[in-house]
């Protein structure tokens, strides 16, 4: 696609605002408080950009990608889209939309019918949203695995029969399939062999480009991230604490978290490494207060009292800390390369 014809990133496809999700806690646990996924999260999403949302195990990333789907119905907050607010929309009315938000999962051999073939799987969504004539579509499954780099022969096979890298392309032509707006990959490479990864980030980066699809990275890898995303959100524990250009959340982080997370990429293997004094820091209320606090070495005070806001750093970068990290004090690390690439 030329740049004549390559959608403007600037613009916003999708915009989230005040995005929060709550889980009622089991029976078992009696009057426990609901566990908060996502807290006051806001985020846009440029057309033709790829964002990456990067943190711990736990941290929302996944829930955030599937709220904004549609597969988790949100406690309170907007999902803005072509003039509709996703959060409230009824089932009935999402239609089309369905079409225009697609996924691409973390274990694709789980998100395939086993009892389908590869051409099965592929012309259903064809079918259902009216791609292409009904005659037409055996010739345009073929095209999509070709676009994919597979041949027509894996059409006939079942999913059991590809290989885990095969497979995860499939599923790359099947949410393209439909012409999406959007599309949430969830950890799509974290299963594959180190060797297949840069084949099927490629492939992303690849789609991307030629369709001017928005693209949310959820992954856990931050040199996946550096390698594949136009900007990155880094989320700690339901909140978004840093967000900027993926080359100025890694060459000047601001947060003290985004910095933890540098350090233990390029720690050696099993090293704990995190900012934390271990000394006993007890926030009253998490929800007015930074809840990175009790980890934090730069804390103050206020920080058990004061809930730090997404504050501008620059015209493209935003920390979420009451003492962000000075551009001329930032802590050296190592330079963090993709492993993959």
């Amino acid at each position: 696609m030329s740049s004549e014809q390559r959608t403007d990133v600037t613009a916003a496809t999708l915009r989230v605002r005040d995005l929060t999700l709550d889980f009622a806690p089991a029976q078992r646990f009696g009057a426990a408080r609901p566990l908060r996924a996502l807290d006051c999260v806001s985020l846009d999403i440029g057309a033709g950009e790829i964002v990456g949302l990067v943190g711990e195990s736990g941290s929302g990333k996944t829930t955030l990608g599937k709220t904004i789907l549609g597969a988790l119905r949100p406690t309170s907050g907007r999902i803005l889209y072509q003039g509709n607010d996703l959060a409230t929309l009824p089932p009935r009315r999402w239609g089309q939309l369905r079409r225009d938000l697609q996924m691409i999962f973390q274990d694709p051999l789980s998100s395939f019918n086993p009892r389908f073939t590869i051409e099965s799987s592929l012309s259903l969504p064809l079918r259902l949203h009216g791609i292409c004539p009904k005659e037409r579509v055996s010739a345009e499954v073929a095209a999509l695995l070709k676009r994919v780099g597979l041949g027509p022969e894996h059409a006939r096979r079942y999913p059991h029969e590809l290989s885990g890298g095969q497979l995860q392309r499939v599923a790359v032509a099947r949410a393209i399939s439909v012409k999406p707006r959007i599309v949430v990959a969830d950890e799509p490479v974290s299963k594959l062999d180190v060797s297949v990864r840069a084949q099927v980030l490629n492939l992303l980066k690849r789609m991307n480009r030629e369709t001017g699809v928005s693209l949310v990275f959820i992954t856990h890898d931050l040199g996946v991230a550096r390698f594949l995303c136009d900007r990155i959100a880094v989320m700690y524990f339901g909140r978004i604490v840093e967000i900027g250009a993926t080359e100025q959340v890694f060459s000047d982080p601001r947060h003290p978290y985004t910095v933890s997370l540098l350090r233990a990429r390029s720690a050696a293997p099993g090293a704990v490494v995190t900012d934390a004094d271990e000394i006993r820091f007890e926030v009253a209320d998490p929800a007015h207060a930074c809840n990175y606090a009790p980890r934090c070495g730069r804390r103050i005070p206020a920080c058990a009292q004061q809930r730090p806001p997404l504050a501008a750093q620059d015209h493209t970068h935003a920390a979420a800390c009451l003492v962000p990290i000075a551009t001329a004090c930032a802590e050296p690390h190592q330079p963090i390369h993709p492993r993959t690439a």
